[in-house]
């Protein structure tokens, strides 16, 4: 893939996401002041330290912004990438706002970055570099439980989070609370299951959701279900890989094409997804993946014809260069603004909808608040009620047989009875948040004449609910 500073054309990222919602703003005819208050970033906390790395010092460099904090704590990933600057970080921490606001997640946006190639580093340094990220932001007030909220993000995971965690226990061994000073934690250490896929199964749920709407897929020019649908994926990491396994493995979804580093894969008749991310972790890359045609030029593939792209790598990849050439029906974002503003323009003209990020890619912070709020709690979800709706559903099995003097069959006596447990229910609750979301999505674009899009009907339903909470709070 092209690298993520030269893929771009025209507007940085945070001009392009400044400029859509000012877009938005202008749709709504909002009050200039309140328009001001939305895009400015709150606070932004910039550090350099040094960590030893093979007997000598290294210096690194790294941000935590804060866009708004109408509500608390504020929340955003941390991401590790040699790419990482303080506009990047302002911008993603601005779609964090909208993005909570979009799926009534009661957070404020954050977002941090580290310049960092976590490659680079044996696991052992990368540990130091991370615990002592964390003390500068922990000494600083940029994280803890009740401000703000680092996840895992673009080079992190759950294992840069338990370190993270458990720094803060560390500092605040008194705190009972510490554990929801981050999530995205390995489920042993105060983790919640279904958080590490969450991502990618939120933008399969949205997915989903549109094609519960048949005016939505004609306006796709798409007909019929998931079923046998062609996907192009760019970018088989935690997020692009979840959601091309989970729409082929259980909506008949066919993924064609998948874009990495080194090149891209094509198979018309559908490429196995788990085989292929076996094969990056074996060789670092795509080419000579057996069964397949190999394409060096992986940005090339975003314009090869397919019903859905899923831009799931790096920001502004589909650009005013290549946009007039997506042959897709259906672009769905689920990395942060794989998609220029200049280049949403001519999609929108060409009649090609763009899911948006701020909604697409969701399904992480959704489930982080359910992390967040297991912490503070301090008992996960189900364990109180489980065993009580599985003799309910015991006793129903029980009337339904002695009514009918019948044997209701195994397979459904087990759905039947089964309680549920944490991981369905947080399933359960992504699944909610997502329908919802976009249902109100499709009723602002209903409400305002200018909202043509989806990008533009989501800002405008995130936007409602921040400026009404400014204007609640006296901002």
């Amino acid at each position: 893939m092209p690298d993520q500073k030269t893929a771009k054309e025209g507007l940085k990222f945070r001009e392009s996401v400044d400029r859509m919602v000012d877009h938005a703003i202008e749709i709504m005819n909002l009050d200039d002041g309140i328009g001001e208050a939305l895009k400015s970033c709150a606070s932004v906390l910039q550090v350099s330290f040094p960590v030893e790395i093979d007997g000598k010092p290294e210096i690194f460099t790294g941000w935590r912004a804060t866009h708004s904090e109408h509500r608390l704590p504020s929340k955003g990933g941390i991401r590790f990438a040699p790419v990482v600057d303080q506009d990047e970080v302002e911008a993603l921490a601005a779609l964090m706002t909208y993005k909570c606001a979009i799926v009534d997640v009661p957070f404020g946006g954050s977002k941090g970055g580290l310049v960092l190639d976590p490659t680079k580093y044996k696991r052992h340094q990368l540990e130091a570099i991370t615990r002592r990220f964390a003390r500068e932001l922990i000494g600083k007030g940029f994280l803890s439980p009740a401000q703000n909220v680092p996840a895992p993000d673009m080079g992190t995971g759950p294992r840069e989070m338990g370190w993270i965690a458990d720094t803060y226990r560390q500092l605040f061994p008194d705190d009972i609370n510490c554990m929801a000073a981050i999530t995205g934690k390995p489920v042993e250490h105060g983790g919640i299951r279904g958080r590490n896929e969450a991502t990618g199964r939120g933008i399969q749920y949205a997915v989903r959701e549109l094609f519960r709407h048949p005016e939505e897929v004609e306006r796709a020019g798409l007909r019929g279900g998931l079923d046998g649908k062609r996907v192009i994926v760019q970018g088989l990491g935690n997020v692009g890989y979840h959601v091309a396994h989970f729409l082929t493995t259980e909506d008949g979804a066919r993924v064609t094409g998948v874009i990495e580093r080194d090149g891209a894969v094509l198979n018309p008749d559908g490429l196995n997804v788990d085989a292929v991310r076996s094969h990056i972790r074996e060789t670092g890359g795509v080419k000579d993946f057996p069964g397949a045609t190999f394409e060096p030029d992986g940005s090339a593939v975003l314009e090869h014809d397919c019903d859905i792209l899923i831009p799931a790598a790096l920001e502004g990849v589909i650009h005013e260069n290549n946009a007039p050439r997506v042959k897709a029906n259906l672009i769905v974002e689920g990395a942060n603004g794989p998609v220029t503003y200049e280049a949403d323009s001519i999609l929108q003209d060409r009649g090609i909808p763009v899911m948006p990020d701020a909604y697409c890619n969701a399904g992480g912070v959704t489930v982080s608040y359910f992390e967040w709020l297991r912490n503070l709690n301090h008992v996960r979800f189900g364990r109180v009620e489980k065993r009580f709706h599985e003799a309910r559903g015991n006793q129903i099995i029980r009337a339904i047989e002695e009514a009918t003097d019948t044997t209701v069959p195994a397979s459904l006596r087990s759905q039947i009875a089964k309680g549920a447990d944490e991981f369905d229910l947080v399933r359960s609750g992504l699944d909610d948040t997502m329908r919802l979301a976009f249902q109100e999505i499709l009723s602002a674009r209903e409400r305002y004449e200018g909202a043509r899009d989806y990008r533009m009907a989501a800002f405008i339903v995130a936007i409602e609910k921040i400026a009404r909470s400014y204007r609640d709070i006296g901002y």
